[in-house]
């Protein structure tokens, strides 16, 4: 199975050594040439959705990946890529690939210094650790189905192949998230 792995900013590097752990084989997409492999499965790490909707557009791969995305390749998308799969984000009128039905609320737990630490179930995955940072939380959805909710805020969903995380499941030494996304494709 071969999964390609968004590395245009943010924490690729580290989905990257969870995915080879649960026996994947990775490679990045860093430019137009990397889309046009073959692969099984797409993972949007986390970041700043701002910058990365940016490079996504002067790299011309937005279109590329979106129509994958929209043609059914499985995606895990992580905090920024959250945003990125939303139709809407509740504090921001740029939408970037918007596959995904549900509104988003950007850095919903505050700056820095409001990231935490819990651990709490997910459905088809069970009890793991979340780590949140700059997090946002899904405030909507109209379609997509909840799959985990923390203090009464939903923070994973899926609709078809797409799987989006308020969370960081590549902070934490569980791999339970990468083996429910492989299992998927």
């Amino acid at each position: 199975m071969v999964i390609g792995v968004l590395a245009l900013q943010g924490d690729f590097i580290e989905h990257e050594k969870k995915l080879r752990e649960c026996g994947a084989e990775v490679f990045e997409i860093r430019q137009r040439c990397d889309i046009e492999r073959d692969f099984d499965g797409l993972v949007l790490p986390g970041g700043e959705s701002t910058v990365i909707g940016k490079l996504l557009h002067e790299l011309d791969l937005f279109e590329s990946l979106r129509n994958k995305i929209i043609a059914g390749m499985p995606v895990l998308a992580t905090c920024a890529g959250m945003i990125l799969l939303a139709k809407r984000i509740e504090n921001d009128n740029k939408v970037h690939f918007g596959t995904m039905k549900m509104t988003v609320r950007r850095n919903a737990y505050g700056r820095q210094l409001g990231s935490f630490r819990t651990q709490s179930e997910m459905k088809g995955v069970g009890n793991i650790p979340m780590t949140f940072i700059r997090a946002p939380y899904i405030s909507e959805t109209n379609g997509a189905e909840i799959l985990a909710e923390v203090d009464g805020k939903a923070v994973a969903a899926r609709e078809g192949n797409q799987i989006a995380l308020a969370f960081h499941p590549e902070l934490d030494e569980c791999n339970m998230v990468y083996d429910y996304f492989l299992k998927s494709i």
